[in-house]
């Protein structure tokens, strides 16, 4: 079901959300939490497709705020708020309220958001273009407790992945980030089959892809060891090679979907790895609420001491409160290591 709004308020949205439900027999609200998708009228399709795909797994309400860019001043001049309000099979497991502003209305996003929000509910804002430099910062990214960017969409990826490090704020993370999971699972599960010590490291990928950048930092302060970063033909991440006092250990990827795991005085292996799309990023990240701390390490280790550790550690990174409990992936998560050995191997 479906209803339109033209120059409408919040109070009257949340008026149709209660008459939609009514409508459709449901009017109970069995949603975890609310996600705020922040982008432009392009990309709004793929963005929303994504969210209701991975509210199959997180039933949501899902507010899509696109920022209107008139053409003429006079329509500049005018400020209007416009709702697409959706529910049932139209919006997905959850409701989906599709907000345009208009005029003034863009520097006050956050005041037709509030009232939206789901009470008692995680608020997650994903910005999959166009995200601020500072998303604490952002109007809208005060309001939530999980923060999610997309280094990828940017312009210049190596450089973004600084400056999300100079602005980290605990509940900061990235999609680029999400798209090294079961990189990180499979080099852990490697280096926990042998009892050696990591001399050297190779990570192979595209050129400008932040997710083969953020690998080699998390490899990097990690094992203490230089990490060499070179450049493939893709598609995205193709290889991570690792020398040990045991003999090479490589984990090569060449057509984006299926790898082989080659440990020295072992059988080749092959293992499922494909290239996820971005409803199944956004689900896992919507899985864990608490800020990332592995995240935050490697991305404060800095693109700039790839192959040299040996430099002075960055200022300490902010931590979890105390009495926080670690995350446990739900069903079908990836296990994420929160920790990897220094240069030696855990004992098995």
């Amino acid at each position: 079901m479906k209803i339109d709004l033209t120059d409408t308020t919040s109070s009257k949205i949340n008026k149709a959300l209660v008459q939609g439900r009514r409508a459709i027999g449901t009017p109970a609200v069995g949603m975890v939490l609310t996600l705020v998708l922040v982008t432009d009228e392009e990309n709004a399709y793929d963005a929303l497709k994504a969210a209701n795909d991975a509210s199959r797994e997180h039933p949501s309400r899902k507010l899509v705020v696109v920022k209107r860019v008139s053409r003429s001043a006079r329509d500049r001049a005018v400020a209007r708020l416009d709702a697409e309000v959706r529910v049932g099979a139209d919006a997905g497991t959850g409701e989906t309220v599709i907000l345009r502003l208009y005029g003034d209305v863009m520097d006050h996003a956050q005041s037709v958001v509030l009232p939206l929000l789901l009470p008692d509910a995680p608020v997650v804002v994903w910005w999959p273009v166009d995200a601020p430099v500072n998303p604490t910062k952002d109007s809208l990214g005060k309001l939530a407790q999980r923060r999610v960017t997309d280094t990828y969409a940017s312009e210049n990826p190596v450089e973004e992945l600084t400056a999300r490090a100079d602005a980290y704020t605990p509940g900061d993370t990235d999609l680029s980030w999400t798209r090294i999971t079961p990189w990180r699972s499979m080099v852990a599960a490697a280096l926990d089959q042998v009892d050696c010590e990591v001399t050297s490291v190779e990570v192979e990928g595209e050129e400008h892809n932040p997710s083969c950048e953020l690998l080699a930092m998390w490899l990097a302060n990690r094992l203490h060891v230089p990490v060499r970063r070179t450049v493939s033909g893709g598609p995205g991440l193709t290889a991570v090679r690792m020398e040990t006092t045991c003999g090479p250990i490589s984990l090569d990827r060449a057509d984006g979907a299926l790898a082989t795991l080659s440990i020295q005085g072992q059988p080749d292996r092959a293992v499922a790895l494909k290239r996820r799309d971005t409803a199944e990023l956004i689900a896992e990240e919507l899985r864990r609420l608490d800020p990332d701390d592995t995240y935050a390490s490697a991305l404060r280790f800095g693109v700039h001491r790839l192959g040299d550790p040996g430099k002075p550690a960055l200022p300490p990174l902010p931590t979890r409160e105390a009495g926080s409990s670690e995350h446990t992936p739900g069903p079908g998560a990836t296990a994420t290591p929160a920790s990897m050995p220094v240069k030696k191997a855990a004992t098995k």
